[in-house]
C-alpha cells in the first residue's frame, strides 16, 4: 500500500459525521464511521494513481479522475456531502497543494468576464446546444433552482412555484420588466401568461436567444429578447429580474452589476435577484483558489457570500427588503436533473466525441447537490429597492 493511500485511510479514522466505505483498486475494503449521524458514502477506486493525483490536485483532480473513469460511487452527492462534513480530516484532499491552487486561480484571471470574455465563457457552457439541455431539463427549460413549495411537487410545478414567488414581489399593475440573463425564456413565458407586464429579456448566448425569441413569439410586443450585455443597458424599468446570472458575472464586475441595477431601476421600482451563495466562513479560501466547477463547467464564474451580497447592495444604495433562502430545494432540483440526465446518458454520450463528457456532467450535478445538502452552498432570492 502506497503512502498516499495510507494517509487517506488514517485521515478517515478521524471521521466525525456519517460513514464511508473505501474499496481500493486491489479489492481491499475499509469502512469508517463517525460518532455522529451523517451521510452514508462509498467510493470504489479503479486506478492505482488516483489518490495520489487527488492529494496533489484537490477537487479539480477528483473531478477529472471521475471523468476518466478512475473511480465510481453509487451516490456522488452523498460522497461530496460526507467529505464536506468531515473537511477537518480531509483538508489536503479537498484543496490540493498550493501550486495547484495558484495555477487554478491564474486560469480564472485569464477567464475574466470582460464583454468578450463573458461571451466566450457563456458560449462554453450554454451554447452546448439547446437539444442537450432539453434532454434533461423539464418543459420550462429552467436551468436554475426550483422551489418545492409543498415538498412533493414534480420538477415542472416546482419551477413554476419559483417563478410565481418572484412575480409576487412586483405590483400587480402592468409594469415594464427587464430580465438580466433570460435563459430560454421560462420566466418571461410564465410572467406573460400570469400578468399584464411587458418583459425585455437580455442574454449573450446565441442559442438561448434564438430559442427564447421563437418561444415568446405568441406574446407579440409584450415580449422582447435581445442579444445584449447587461453593462450596455439604458433606460428605466419598473422591475428587474435576474435568475442565477450573477454567478457568471465574475467578482471583478460585481460592483458594476449592482450599479447597473441601481441605474436601471425606477425610483419606486423593485429588483429580484436569485443567486447561489457560498457560506461566509469558506468564502475567503474559495475566492483565492480554483475548484472543479470553475475549472470544467463554469469558466469565469464566482459565487458571492451572503455578507458580500449585503455589502454590494449597500454600496449601490439598494435596500434588501426580503431574503428567501431555499438551498435544500436546490439539492432536490439537482438530483431531479441527475435522474433525468441518467435516463438519457447513453444518448448524451453518443452525441459527444469526448467519452468523459457525460461523466463530467454527472459529477457536476451530483457534486453541487452534495454541496447544497452539506450547507456549503445555498440559493437566495433577494428583493431590493432604492435605499
Amino acid at each position: 500500500m502506497d503512502k498516499t493511500t495510507q494517509l487517506l485511510l488514517r485521515a478517515l479514522e478521524n471521521t466525525v459525521y456519517g460513514q464511508c466505505e473505501v474499496i481500493l483498486d486491489t479489492g481491499q475494503s475499509y469502512a469508517f464511521a463517525g460518532k455522529y449521524p451523517g451521510p452514508a458514502a462509498s467510493i470504489r477506486i479503479h486506478h492505482p494513481q488516483m489518490l495520489r493525483q487527488v492529494a496533489i490536485g484537490g477537487d479539480i483532480a477528483f473531478a477529472d479522475a471521475y471523468r476518466l473513469g478512475h473511480w465510481d460511487s453509487e451516490d456522488i452527492a452523498g460522497l461530496v456531502e460526507f467529505v464536506l462534513c468531515n473537511e477537518h480530516a480531509l483538508q489536503p484532499f479537498i484543496f490540493g497543494q498550493r501550486l495547484r491552487q495558484w495555477l487554478s486561480q491564474l486560469l480564472y484571471v485569464f477567464r475574466r468576464n470582460t464583454r468578450a470574455g463573458s461571451r466566450k465563457n457563456i458560449h462554453a457552457h450554454y451554447d452546448l446546444g439547446n437539444d442537450f439541455y432539453a434532454l434533461w431539463l423539464d418543459a420550462t427549460m429552467s436551468y436554475s433552482s426550483a422551489w418545492y413549495r409543498h415538498g412533493n411537487e414534480d420538477l415542472f410545478t416546482a419551477q413554476q412555484h419559483k417563478y410565481d414567488r418572484i412575480l409576487a414581489q412586483f405590483d400587480t399593475q402592468p409594469q415594464q420588466l427587464l430580465e438580466i440573463g433570460c435563459g430560454w425564456g421560462g420566466f418571461a413565458e410564465r410572467c406573460l401568461t400570469q400578468t399584464n407586464h411587458h418583459v425585455k429579456g437580455i442574454t449573450i448566448s446565441t442559442q438561448q436567444h434564438d430559442y427564447a425569441v421563437q418561444r415568446l413569439q405568441p406574446f407579440g410586443d409584450a415580449a422582447t429578447v435581445v442579444l445584449e450585455d447587461y453593462r450596455d443597458q439604458r433606460g428605466k424599468y419598473d422591475g428587474l429580474v435576474s435568475i442565477e446570472m450573477f454567478e457568471a458575472v465574475g467578482e471583478r464586475y460585481w460592483k458594476t452589476y449592482f450599479a447597473q441595477v441601481n441605474a436601471l431601476l425606477q425610483k419606486k421600482g423593485t429588483a429580484v435577484i436569485q443567486t447561489i451563495t457560498i457560506d461566509d466562513d469558506h468564502f475567503a479560501n474559495y475566492r483565492k483558489s480554483g475548484d472543479a466547477i470553475r475549472s470544467f463547467i463554469f469558466p469565469g464564474g464566482m459565487l458571492p457570500s451572503p455578507s458580500r451580497l449585503k455589502q454590494l447592495a449597500q454600496a449601490a444604495n439598494l435596500q434588501i427588503t426580503d431574503t428567501f433562502y431555499f438551498g435544500q430545494d436546490y439539492a432536490k432540483t439537482l438530483l431531479d436533473w441527475l435522474a433525468r440526465f441518467d435516463r438519457q446518458v447513453d444518448l448524451i454520450a453518443s452525441q459527444h466525441l469526448d467519452p468523459g463528457f457525460a461523466r463530467l456532467w454527472r459529477f457536476y450535478l451530483a457534486y453541487c447537490a452534495g454541496a447544497f445538502n452539506a450547507g456549503r452552498t445555498n440559493v437566495v432570492q433577494l428583493t431590493l429597492r432604492h435605499a
